[in-house]
């Protein structure tokens, strides 16, 4: 290496003078936006107050309270400036570039060889050192500023001010800095040669108009919306210049034409004068606001339920805001006849909230006001409706009175409607409180012709003597409203039904589509009838299929031979049949579709499962265990009814015996077609007489009988008990879902069983529904287990299997599953029906949901299933 001499050196550094010059001038910036950022803050933000004119619109004393307080900020953080800005130095700035380099090259160049200079050989060695440490400082480069100063302004005042700052620079003027001049001592004298004045004229918010700063406006019109603020401020000497407007409406008064602040509304026409140097004169044109519009489209509709559906229109130059609908009771157009003909009871009008859109234009839009009011006493009654808007501007709009009849839900099941009319005649005055208990009684005079079951006979009593107890001390609001509520629960259970007969509901489902015909009920209310008594036919169709796999199963003789006279129809028949029937309702053609209606009747009832060629030769455990919890059911069923009957005679003694006399002659006839679900009439009908004997033998009253009922119910769990060691399934989710409803059937029947021990009937019936509920559902589980084994062994078996099951199809062509079950879906629900099915199952369990006086277990499993889909 070639020796490294002290010029090497001076070279060496002479080639950092940029580096060095540029690091410096980081240095100077950072010390002096250290001093200096209190006083650009406080400048700033005084800036920022001006340029907005705040100072404008305080008083003056407050003007020169902030401009002191300005001052002394000012002033304080200067002197903070001076004091802490300091000149960096250049040896600093060769430190501060040094320390970016490896080694400290800069220094090593500016160090001298302190030992063993008069040694060559240790003086080659720091030359060939400080050679190197050139080398490396020939790469510097400029270190930039750091001008971070978050530590010395946690608060971030240096951002709040330039957020200011430039704040005004968008919505202020760099003139308004010299009206602060105008407030100072001896200003008014410049001014006294050239006043000035500002105006502002803001629309109203909602019309989403901009404000326009009358300085920038010439003379001339200038069109503005009603409301709209007019704001001028005058600047001088007081009567320099004078205001004088005539679109505000306010008397000319000479004595405040020159007031320094004038503010008023613009609510017509006029001119507006500023009198005096630099006036202007402009003619303000008013830009109206129009009152909403609002009109009522067409005559409300109702669904088969009752709810309304009422469309309207509405219209507003700038967006209706809210509006409201108001029916009020059209007395003249009332049928003044039995209840009605007594002066109804005060009652206030109905008001509902209009709906508004939600996103959009409000200016002019089409909705429909949907709303039920089949409770309302005015329901199916004249009312008058008008429709009211309300626009931003508080301004109002009626429609024209329009008269209709309020919409609400129709009551085909005569009982029913009975009922729903005394409701309505209490709910019109509380003086029909005598008429409407005698009608009752006159009603449930004759049970046996008028009641399905007894429990309805008894619901219908206890509303009535509730009423006329409650009427012979004078009925108050609350009173009438609970009854009318009990009323109207009761007319909703008759009229949709809770019988547990397939073909009682069938026949229900007739009837009430029979008097819908004869009514002229809605194209709406049709629909839903419809589909009401296709549900009752399917479900009248399962039975049937249920009781032929039973014969089956049990091998009859002689249904075999009987086979040609019996009837056989497949689900595409009774389609057809049921799409005729309503193809002539929709036509209009009543007659011919009640015709149709009763062959149909007539038909499900004489209608008899064809046998096949015989059931097999044994039954699978899944099978036994299947007919076993049937059993359990049925039993479960007379149970229940039992402790019934024995509720009935604990409230109405002696009334038993002679309504079950009643009972048996009026409904000897009817047979199998009332059994329940499960085939529960059969065992109950045992449980009756074998109740009967017991309490023949008992002679004693109730007490002995109700300990029996109490033994019958515990050994009808130990049954159970036994039932569940022997269910199939184990380890299969279906298989575990069985065992568990069997295990809260269990729950329920000992409670049932305690209740029964206490006397307590009513708590025993609803522990026992809870066991019949568990036991329902686990048959099904346990149907559904069995159907996933009997689809995996048919893999197996070949087309002999699939040619025994064929021959063994229900009435609907479908395959039997074990016990009666539909064991496969296949030919079930396709094609276009399959959305309509899902439909009406859905309806349905909607309906059933709503149903107060189901079991608690099963309005959460509805809930479930709602949730769920």
């Amino acid at each position: 290496m070639a020796s490294f001499s002290k010029y090497d050196v001076r070279r060496g550094l002479s080639a950092l003078r940029w580096p060095l010059f540029w690091t410096r001038a980081g240095m100077y910036a950072e010390m002096l936006w250290r001093a200096i950022w209190p006083l650009a803050t406080v400048v700033l933000l005084i800036l920022a107050v001006l340029m907005l004119g705040l100072q404008d619109s305080v008083l003056v004393e407050v003007v020169w309270v902030g401009a002191v307080v300005a001052v002394l900020a000012v002033l304080a953080t200067l002197f903070y400036a001076i004091k802490r800005f300091t000149t960096p130095s250049r040896a600093a700035a060769f430190v501060r570039l040094d320390e970016t380099l490896p080694g400290r090259p800069i220094q090593a160049l500016m160090d001298t060889q302190a030992v063993g200079d008069m040694d060559a050989a240790s003086t080659a060695v720091w030359r060939a050192h400080q050679a190197r440490m050139a080398e490396r400082a020939a790469t510097a480069q400029a270190v930039p500023a750091d001008l971070r100063i978050a530590r010395r302004d946690p608060y971030a005042l240096r951002y709040v001010a330039a957020l200011l700052f430039g704040v005004a620079l968008i919505f202020g003027s760099i003139l308004r800095i010299g009206s602060v001049a105008d407030m100072t001592p001896g200003a008014g004298d410049g001014l006294a040669a050239g006043p000035v004045w500002e105006g502002w004229a803001e629309s109203p918010r909602y019309t989403g108009r901009p404000t326009i700063y009358l300085n920038d406006i010439a003379d001339g019109t200038l069109d503005v919306p009603a409301g709209s603020l007019i704001t001028l401020r005058l600047y001088g000497e007081v009567g320099a210049l004078s205001v004088t407007e005539t679109v505000s409406g306010r008397a000319s008064d000479p004595a405040t034409v020159s007031n320094p602040e004038q503010d008023f509304t613009v609510i017509n026409s006029g001119d507006i004068v500023i009198a005096g140097p630099g006036g202007r004169t402009w003619t303000i044109a008013v830009i109206p606001d129009n009152a909403p519009t609002v009109a009522v489209l067409d005559d409300p509709e109702s669904d088969a339920l009752g709810e309304m559906s009422l469309p309207f229109a509405a219209t507003d130059d700038y967006g209706v805001e809210a509006g409201e609908a108001r029916f009020v009771l059209d007395l003249p157009m009332v049928d003044r006849r039995h209840g009605l003909t007594i002066a109804p009871d005060s009652r206030p009008e109905i008001a509902v909230a209009l709906p508004m859109p939600i996103a959009g234009d409000r200016s002019d839009f089409e909705e429909v006001l949907i709303e039920d009011f089949s409770e309302h006493p005015w329901a199916n009654l004249p009312v008058r409706v008008v429709l009211n808007a309300l626009d931003a501007s508080e301004q109002q709009a009626e429609s024209e009175p329009r008269q209709i009849i309020l919409p609400g839900r129709r009551f085909f099941d005569p009982l029913a409607a009975a009922v729903i009319e005394q409701r309505r005649d209490l709910l019109w005055s509380k003086g029909n409180a005598k008429r409407i208990s005698q009608i009752m009684r006159a009603v449930a005079h004759l049970p046996d012709d008028v009641f399905r079951k007894e429990v309805d006979q008894l619901r219908m009593r206890r509303i009535f003597k509730r009423l006329e107890t409650l009427a012979s001390y004078g009925l108050t609001d609350e009173q009438q409203t609970q009854i009318a509520r009990d009323m109207w629960d009761f007319a909703l259970g008759l009229e949709e039904g809770d019988l547990s007969g397939a073909l009682e509901r069938l026949r229900q489902a007739q009837e009430r589509l029979n008097q819908a015909m004869r009514d002229g009920a809605s194209q709406a209310e049709i629909e839903e009838l419809m589909r009401d008594l296709r549900r009752a036919t399917e479900d009248y169709m399962q039975q049937l299929s249920r009781q032929a796999q039973q014969e089956n199963q049990e091998g009859q003789d002689g249904q075999q031979q009987n086979s040609q006279n019996q009837m056989q129809m497949n689900q595409d028949d009774l389609q057809r049949m049921m799409d005729r029937i309503q193809e002539l309702m929709e036509q209009g053609r009543m007659a011919e579709a009640e015709q149709a209606l009763q062959e149909l009747q007539e038909m499900l009832e004489n209608m008899r499962v064809t046998q096949g060629e015989g059931g097999e030769g044994g039954q699978s455990p899944g099978e036994q265990a299947m007919e076993g919890l049937a059993e359990t059911l049925r039993e479960q069923q007379g149970l229940s009814d039992q402790a019934f009957r024995d509720l009935q005679e604990q409230f109405n003694p002696g009334a038993q015996a002679g309504q079950s006399q009643g009972n048996e002659g009026s409904n000897g006839g009817q047979g199998q077609g009332e059994q329940h679900d499960q085939g529960g009439t059969g065992q109950g009908e045992q449980s009756e007489g074998q109740q009967g004997g017991e309490g023949e033998q008992q002679g004693e009253g109730q007490g002995q009988g109700q300990e029996s009922l109490a033994d019958r119910q515990q050994a009808l769990r130990d049954e159970l008990n036994r039932q569940q060691g022997n269910l199939p399934g184990a380890g299969t989710p279906e298989g575990d879902a069985a065992r568990d409803a069997l295990d809260r059937a269990g729950r329920a029947m000992d409670n049932a069983e305690d209740a029964l021990r206490q006397d307590d009937f009513a708590g025993a019936i609803d522990n026992q529904s809870q066991a019949m509920e568990a036991l329902r559902e686990s048959m099904r589980s346990l149907g559904e287990a069995m159907q996933q084994e009997a689809q995996g062994g048919e893999q197996g078996q070949g087309t002999s299997e699939s040619d025994r099951r064929a021959d063994a199809r229900d009435p609907l062509g479908r395959d039997p599953g074990s016990n009666g079950s539909v064991g496969t879906e296949e030919g079930l629900l396709q094609g276009e029906d399959v959305y309509r099915r899902a439909r009406d199952l859905l309806d349905e369990i909607r309906r059933r949901s709503g149903d107060g006086e189901r079991p608690d277990v099963e309005l959460e499993y509805l809930k479930r299933l709602l949730d769920r889909f």
